[in-house]
């Protein structure tokens, strides 16, 4: 392919995209990532995952700190970009640069937009219990993830998918939706759909606040909450006077009048807790603080969790 490809693109779910672009020929005259981060206990420098990649592919690496003073439109200019391909960077890009490129800049986004724009849109996705999501590529326009749609992909959610296991299945289906996207800009037939935007939801970065499991919800809000936060922040739970990290849970055919929150079985099958609606799920694998993740049956050998009668 004879356009000249620059990409913008920071973790794994950009690195997805960006090898599937080197594995496809496409011709990639530079990365653009942010600048390295101090990580782990001994907070040494560590790369990206796309300045990884693109290193082990000899392609020019490009990390400003800035990008409205000026520096980074010079670096971009110099490198003559026919389009610039955008995944995950995590740099709002100003206008003249925006525009610098004769194609324009596209987006790799993992939601169907105009729903989920902003951070963590496959969390969301699962969190709020959706059955349907997919990717999205678009143009990038000034203000964000509200450009032109040019292509969309979707996928069903699995009932007990951890948003890891989501993240990992979008990654390759932006890396393909992108491969497409950028064969039809380049031959002129892709195409440009404007967002509706009265149908537009945002969603925000999660924290550990999010962690601590509402039991006044009904027992699918629990069980996608439990599988949401995986593989961080984690869903957390008060059990007998502990706070525990939840992993996995099931449905269970049990209705009760007891308050939500409540325990009212401890044992083989693992820990039962009601949900709101009088319905409760089977906590199946849990983590106490300082100990390793265990099966909640292996757990309960090893520790009584009071039951309410």
């Amino acid at each position: 392919m004879s356009m000249r490809v620059v990409f913008m693109g920071t973790p794994d779910f950009a690195s997805a995209s960006l090898e599937k672009l080197i594995e496809e020929k496409f011709n990639i005259v530079g990365v653009f990532t942010q600048p390295d981060k101090p990580k782990g206990r001994g907070m040494e420098m560590a790369f990206s995952p796309v300045k990884e990649l693109a290193i082990s592919h000899d392609i020019p690496v490009y990390q400003p700190v800035k990008m409205k003073d000026g520096t980074a439109y010079e670096m971009l200019a110099s490198l003559q970009p026919d389009i610039l391909v955008v995944v995950a960077y995590g740099r709002i890009l100003p206008d003249d640069i925006l525009a610098l490129p004769k194609f324009g800049a596209v987006n790799v986004h993992g939601s169907l937009l105009p729903k989920y724009r902003g951070a963590a849109p496959i969390q969301w996705a699962v969190l709020n219990g959706d059955k349907i999501t997919g990717v999205s590529t678009m143009y990038l326009a000034t203000e964000m993830d509200t450009g032109d749609i040019i292509y969309t992909d979707e996928t069903e959610i699995g009932e007990f998918e951890t948003s890891e296991q989501l993240f990992d299945r979008l990654k390759v289906m932006g890396a393909e939706l992108l491969v497409k996207t950028l064969r039809d800009i380049e031959a002129g037939i892709a195409p440009r759909t404007p967002q509706n935007h009265d149908k537009a939801s945002y969603v925000g970065m999660l924290d550990k606040s999010y962690s601590p499991i509402d039991w006044s919800k009904d027992a699918r809000g629990v069980i996608k909450w439990i599988y949401g936060l995986q593989p961080w922040p984690v869903a957390t739970a008060e059990l007998d006077g502990g706070t525990y990290k939840i992993f996995s849970a099931r449905y269970t055919d049990t209705h009760c009048d007891k308050a939500p929150g409540s325990i009212i079985y401890a044992g083989s099958e693992g820990i039962e807790v009601v949900c709101g609606n009088g319905e409760t799920v089977m906590i199946t694998e849990l983590q106490a603080a300082g100990k390793k993740r265990m099966n909640a049956a292996d757990f309960l050998r090893g520790k009584k969790i009071k039951v309410l009668d």
